[in-house]
């Protein structure tokens, strides 16, 4: 650089710089204050207003109702008593008065929003003037369209969980006056108030159970008795329930309407104004995140600071996404196998090659004993080989590669009745009680083949006592109708409903003839749907025939398993909700890969999903995820050993943009290394993306708040509002600031409803 140059120092104020004085002090970093990250930030979003369309542009629009901000309001403005920032003072710079005419200029040109003063370096204001009435004029027709595209996907949304009862508040489970749940839930650890003459009691640590499930006795379960309804499958292969009158109870979509309804949706985020519009909603969510950031982030951790005892580590924090099968460490699983061998060798395992084999048999026959036995031996960590290798990843529930050892122990239903899982599963689950501020929500397999399968399940549940107040079931169900009808164990896709919904209808009916059933259900929070999606979904038909004719070998669309769990489980919810047993709700896998469509069919339908990294390409639906605030359980590393590097992960621009995400395992025995599996994706995810403590507070709380637990408990997780500070460590500016960017957003899409 020759001769000196002009900068603007800290005060705001133009500066001549020495000759290469200028470079070094761009390279010097305050840890306290880093102007020109700042600077770049506003710079960034003073670009896009300039180069904005009136007619699409997000920012435009946003000038001329809620959706825009002001450093003068509460959430965004500094706290008294704090120093202003810099940023504050630059606009007397030449630099910022450039911008600002040039700004003007271009807007005025572009028809409309010319009327604005430029504050905090470049950041558009709105002006009250007159003209504000006919601006609005111009946007209105080719805005109004989209914004009615948003309002109709967001109603057909609202229509579908409504019609399932998925929505806060359809569960009769968070009323509790009307719900039980047996075993009850222990109270709360509260500190002990003060003594009379005002010094503090000793805290006492309240008595619980030594072991896991201890104290469930079936005896004590109350069983609910008969319902005089019916039900029966119809001919859309959906199970319908008849009340007194001969009316179904639920109004169930046909799969007709849902596939029109499909196409709707289809069709909205494949508009180029609707993606463009939505793009650059989401491009101005995140520069107001960092502009609040920028603004706020010292205050918010000087805030947690004043409150007592919280901090990330004991705050309540839910893993919403983990399967069962592999729920423990790989070391935890090894140090298992090593203590059965030495104790119990001689046990009858399984029966295999026509005679009942012992454990050190079945060691014998692999030429193994138990100090051959390693972490690399298991070889059931995904390393990359299984990099977009799901078939690979799926052998790694093979401990040794060998299907026996995972029937041994890993299985539910063997020779053993499950029991080696069940010790260890009870060993997980005094893990998590001994943490007390970690919960899991864990994913168990219901395939489909026969209709005992509930039974069995339940019955492993329920005479092993795997009960934790820390823990909840979902029920998963893998897309296998191609494999099973190979095998003859199904002649249609109606014996897959008929085995998987038939169980549930009749314990509904009469608790009594499924009572370990109905005991396992109510710990039960939903349903989910897993499978490799990356697979090719070939399209044979024009028109996909009913479940009945559904009789070849080809396996049903992502789309077609949604809608009949859905509408089945929705018939199933409308007549529990009557009973006032606890309804379930439908959190599919969706978006880890394969095709954008599948995200459409989980929108609709659907509370929450698991990955949901293909979102990244889809702005319009990631805009309806943010603005329904629909629960995204993501795992960056699970995703980052099959799909996605780590690097490349979308999770940090969806939490900054505001979506309702959370962290989570997917299988700690693929990708994790401690016994904390949780903690360490949070650890992780810390280090790569820098989290700040509030903002892994902050996904905690959404971990919480996604899960299945019942509404009393969270309040007593996280405050009755569900926003306590003192609960949840989330400073309250941060609070408000999430709920009124999200209240802007939604009342610029449906202010003209």
């Amino acid at each position: 650089m020759c001769g000196g140059s002009r900068a603007i120092n800290i005060r705001g104020t133009p500066t001549t710089t020495p000759p290469n004085e200028g470079e070094d002090s761009f390279d010097k970093e305050d840890p306290y204050y880093d102007f020109h990250t700042e600077r770049k930030h506003f710079d960034e979003a003073q670009k896009h207003v300039i180069h904005a369309s009136p007619a699409l542009s997000a920012l435009s629009s946003s000038f001329h109702g809620p959706s825009s901000f002001s450093l003068n309001d509460p959430v965004l403005h500094m706290s008294p008593g704090r120093k202003p920032s810099a940023i504050n003072h630059t606009s007397s710079g030449a630099g910022h008065n450039i911008a600002e005419a040039a700004g003007r200029q271009a807007l005025s040109k572009e028809g409309g929003s010319g009327n604005m003063e430029m504050l905090n370096g470049g950041m558009p204001m709105p002006l009250s003037t007159e003209n504000e009435a006919l601006e609005d004029d111009v946007l209105v027709p080719e805005l109004l369209a989209i914004y009615k595209s948003v309002q109709r996907c967001i109603d057909l949304r609202h229509k579908y969980l409504a019609r399932s009862l998925q929505r806060d508040g359809d569960n009769p489970k968070d009323d509790p006056e009307q719900w039980q749940v047996y075993p009850p839930v222990p109270p709360p650890a509260w500190q002990p108030p003060p003594s009379k003459d005002g010094r503090p009691q000793p805290y006492v640590k309240p008595v619980g159970d030594s072991i896991p499930g201890e104290g469930f006795n079936l005896d004590e379960c109350p069983v609910p008795k008969a319902d005089p309804l019916n039900f029966d499958m119809d001919a859309n292969g959906v199970y319908q329930v008849l009340d007194e009158r001969g009316q179904a109870l639920a109004d169930v979509p046909t799969i007709r309407d849902y596939y029109l309804d499909l196409e709707a949706i289809h069709d909205a985020s494949s508009e180029g104004p609707a993606k463009s519009f939505a793009f650059r909603r989401l491009q101005y969510l995140e520069v107001k995140w960092n502009s609040y950031i920028l603004l706020n982030e010292f205050q918010e951790l000087a805030d947690t600071k004043k409150v007592p005892h919280r901090d990330f580590y004991n705050v309540r924090k839910v893993d919403t996404h983990v399967h069962h099968s592999a729920c423990m460490n790989q070391k935890h699983l090894l140090r298992f196998i090593k203590a059965k061998l030495k104790k119990s060798p001689d046990e009858t395992v399984i029966f295999r090659d026509g005679k009942y084999l012992s454990l050190a048999e079945v060691f014998d026959s692999l030429n193994l004993t138990a100090y051959d036995l390693s972490i690399d031996t298991l070889d059931m960590h995904a390393h990359k080989d299984s990099f977009h290798r799901f078939d690979k990843f799926n052998l790694k529930y093979n401990p040794i590669g060998e299907s026996r050892l995972r029937t041994v122990f890993l299985k539910t239903d063997n020779d053993i009745s499950g029991r080696y899982l069940a010790e260890i599963t009870r060993e997980v689950f005094t893990d998590l009680e001994q943490s007390k501020y970690q919960m899991a929500e864990y994913r168990i397999s219901i395939y489909g083949r026969s209709e005992d399968e509930w039974d069995k399940l339940a019955a492993w549940v329920v005479d092993h006592k795997l009960f934790s107040h820390n823990v909840r079931w979902l029920i998963q169900i893998p897309r296998l109708y191609n494999i099973y009808k190979d095998s003859g164990l199904v002649q249609d896709f109606s014996d897959i409903i008929r085995n998987i919904f038939r169980p549930l209808f009749e314990v509904t009916r009469d608790p009594a003839s499924h009572p370990k059933l109905h005991v396992f259900l109510q710990r039960v929070v939903g349903f989910d749907s897993v499978d490799d999606e990356s697979k090719q979904e070939r399209r044979i038909y024009r028109k996909f025939p009913l479940p009945k004719a559904w009789d070849n070998r080809q396996n049903p669309p992502y789309s077609y398993y949604i809608y009949y769990m859905y509408a089945n489980m929705a018939s199933l919810n409308a007549w529990r909700a009557r009973r006032h047993f606890n309804t379930f709700v439908l959190r599919p896998h969706c978006g880890e890969a394969g095709d954008t469509d599948h995200l459409a069919a989980a929108f609709l339908t659907s509370q929450a999903i698991s990955h949901g990294i293909q979102l990244r390409k889809t702005p319009f639906l990631q805009y309806l995820f943010y603005l329904d605030q629909i629960g995204i359980a993501m795992s960056p590393l699970s995703n980052n050993a099959l799909f996605l590097t780590y690097d490349k992960n979308p999770f940090p621009t969806f939490f900054r943009r505001g979506l309702n995400v959370s962290i989570s395992t997917d299988d700690p025995l693929m990708f994790h290394l401690t016994r904390e599996a949780l903690i360490e994706e949070y650890s992780i995810a810390t280090q790569i993306y820098r989290l700040s403590s509030v903002d892994t507070c902050e996904l905690a709380k959404n971990s919480v708040r996604q899960s299945g637990f019942e509404l009393e408990i969270k309040k007593i997780w996280l405050g009755e509002t569900l926003e306590a500070i003192d609960k949840t460590n989330v400073p309250l500016p941060r609070t408000r600031f999430r709920q009124q960017t999200l209240g802007e957003e939604l009342d610029l899409c449906f202010k003209k409803r």
